[in-house]
């Protein structure tokens, strides 16, 4: 019989970039993930910063090519979606690369002026502020245009926003303003239109009756996000084509207006199988915009990304140990882990998201297929199918086996509540961070140890 190693190989090709097996161990960006986990155990969660910084540089490389291919007149900002992932770490990484930011809640904002202060960013860095605006979210935004930083842009989500900063902001130069669309829902969705953002037929006669008059405010952006995200379809396209066409009609009666703001969605890869064509969709936008702003005889925008998920996800990953195996019938077998999967990785419970699962050790025993099993008593706790098969394969042997999920960097630790309380009171994994020194060896830091249990008594109040 086969080993998994060519099991493997046979149905996807591998190994592949960023993955290798080494003597039988595979190693994740040149790591050896086995030293990783005898130095510090499992469950571990890991984070590979370097990869920020890649993912970055690339996405910027490809508007950059696309903008000199078209002869496209506009610039491109690559903003970084904070709520894919708020850590210190993470925010410090992506701001090496020359990037702005996008925020989406009131708290975001201390933390944008705790960065200023640390000399991560400057008052001249671009903030666009997303979401619906509470009044401690309003202020916070308020105080920082008072204290001097210049490219703050609020976005208004709905119409009654713009009272609020009409009845305090009074400073030397106008307030930048952005509108968000309403964009149309996909043809599956249980909505027809996005509850976030301004009605498309609204926008232009809210702007002449409200803002157009006021001398302490221009809207210099507008922005949607199509909830597809960035995928090569009729639906994708033909909002594109709507949301240009409403900046044009926009652009004629306020020549402000200069930047058109396309928001995230940029796929990661999520899959062995993952097949996506960055270089061809990233020209098509750019080609598409063009083409559709020269019908209307309008100056191209600039343009401004909101990429999250694509920015943080490949960095990180999360490394289990097998507790047991259990033949529960004649055709399931469970190899039960060490950890869970509503707590560590709640979009695979929640949002059925699949991620890269490879076992991390015995790549040369033969395989079987497997269901895997988290440690709570949560009939939901399991991980039953791969994103490229309807089966999980493992290989097939007695000894001490681990695995890891990869790919995970975004929105998990935050969903699952890090350092706070988690179903059937399991504790957050022990978290490492791993940095490249100058002559390319790794450097790492515990960012957090594995939860301890008077840290969750005293959350619950005992």
């Amino acid at each position: 019989m086969q080993s998994y190693s060519e099991f493997l190989d046979l149905s996807v090709g591998f190994p592949q970039d960023g993955f290798d097996v080494i003597d039988d161990e595979l190693y994740f960006q040149d790591l050896n993930l086995m030293e990783m986990i005898e130095t510090y155990g499992t469950p571990l969660r890991f984070t590979y910063l370097p990869m920020v910084s890649k993912k970055i540089q690339q996405a910027k490389i490809l508007f950059q090519t696309a903008i000199l291919k078209n002869n496209y007149r506009g610039d491109y900002k690559y903003c970084y979606c904070t709520k894919s992932s708020h850590f210190r770490h993470i925010v410090e990484e992506a701001l090496k690369n020359n990037i702005h930011l996008e925020t989406s809640s009131a708290f975001d904002m201390p933390m944008v002026d705790a960065l200023e202060k640390k000399g991560h960013l400057t008052k001249d860095t671009t903030i666009i502020c997303n979401g619906f605006k509470t009044y401690q979210y309003k202020q916070y935004i308020i105080d920082m245009l008072h204290d001097g930083y210049t490219n703050i842009i609020p976005v208004l989500d709905n119409k009654e926003e713009f009272n609020l900063f009409d009845d305090e902001v009074d400073i030397d130069t106008p307030c930048n303003l952005g509108i968000r669309i309403a964009a149309e829902e996909q043809p599956d969705s249980q909505f027809y239109t996005s509850r976030l953002g301004v009605r498309m037929e609204d926008i232009i006669d809210f702007y002449n009756n409200k803002i157009v008059h006021n001398p302490n405010f221009r809207v210099k952006l507008l922005h949607f996000f199509i909830n597809s995200g960035i995928t090569d379809s009729p639906y994708y396209w033909n909002e594109l084509e709507k949301y240009v066409t409403l900046y044009c009609k926009f652009k004629k009666i306020n020549p402000d207006l200069d930047t058109l703001d396309i928001g995230g969605g940029m796929p990661f890869k999520d899959s062995l199988v993952f097949d996506f064509d960055y270089e061809y969709m990233v020209n098509e936008i750019v080609k598409r915009i063009k083409e559709i702003c020269a019908i209307h005889d309008v100056m191209e925008p600039d343009i401004i990304t909101e990429f999250g998920k694509y920015t943080v996800a490949e960095a990180s990953g999360i490394l289990y140990k097998v507790l047991g195996r259990k033949q529960q019938n004649d055709r399931e077998r469970w190899l039960m882990l060490d950890g869970s999967f509503i707590t560590n990785l709640p979009d695979v419970w929640a949002l059925n998201q699949k991620y890269i699962l490879l076992p991390i050790n015995n790549w040369d025993a033969e395989y079987e297929r497997v269901n895997l099993g988290g440690i709570t008593c949560d009939g939901q706790d399991y991980y039953n199918q791969e994103a490229h098969m309807n089966s999980v394969f493992m290989p097939k042997t007695r000894k001490v086996q681990y695995l890891g999920f990869f790919h995970t960097g975004a929105y998990q630790e935050v969903l699952s509540g890090y350092g706070g309380i988690h179903h059937c009171l399991l504790p957050s994994p022990k978290h490492v961070l791993i940095r490249r020194n100058r002559d390319e060896s790794f450097n790492f830091e515990v960012f957090g140890e594995e939860q301890n249990s008077k840290q969750v008594l005293k959350i619950l109040g005992y």
